[in-house]
């Protein structure tokens, strides 16, 4: 990735005011990328999702969890969401985006307060819940996005917004396509 040029961290917070800005009730699926198999990307027209398998086809279901008591995947695990501005914004280039590991980039705010623990995602066909695994920015994304970007995604603020992502799990199977609605039912509605 030479060449590969990282966004500052005045650049970063300048271009925060526009991820602040997603809709809240109701966004958009923007990318859905499956992972194959290690350091691999498929960038998808329409993803299967299943509730035993996650994005079917990605490799989750074969990934080691040091969270699990027998270390397979991590059920609560099975979905990496990010919001698609603030890939944009750590990633303009657009080719690169799917670098993130992410299976699920949307326009739709991903703040606490916005998206607590639980809430369920309604997408196509199917039904994804937010759960209480937290989704932090690791050395890979570090490596292909800058080391500015990993400060900008987990100081205080960061983690409070979810800029870094969810994980979420899938309750309903379904199929999803990028451009499909994403409606929001949140804990308790």
């Amino acid at each position: 990735m030479s060449g590969t040029v990282h966004r500052t961290a005045a650049e970063l917070h300048a271009g925060l005011g526009e991820v602040l800005a997603s809709p809240t009730d109701e966004g958009t699926l923007e990318l859905i990328v499956r992972r194959p198999g290690v350091g691999e990307r498929e960038v998808l027209d329409e993803g299967e999702l299943d509730t035993t398998e996650g994005l079917v086809g990605d490799n989750w279901i074969e990934r080691p969890s040091g969270r699990t008591d027998d270390g397979g995947p991590h059920p609560d695990m099975q979905l990496n969401v990010i919001n698609s501005r603030l890939l944009a914004l750590v990633c303009p280039d657009p080719e690169r985006r799917p670098l993130a590991g992410d299976q699920l980039a949307v326009d739709l705010s991903l703040a606490r307060d916005d998206l607590p623990v639980w809430s369920r995602l309604h997408i196509g066909s199917a039904v994804i819940e937010v759960t209480d695994q937290p989704h932090t920015g690791c050395a890979k994304f570090t490596r292909r996005f800058g080391l500015e970007a990993h400060r900008f995604v987990n100081d205080e603020a960061g983690r409070a917004l979810n800029l870094r992502g969810v994980n979420a799990r899938v309750v309903v199977p379904g199929t999803i396509r990028p451009g499909d609605r994403i409606t929001v039912e949140r804990p308790g509605t």
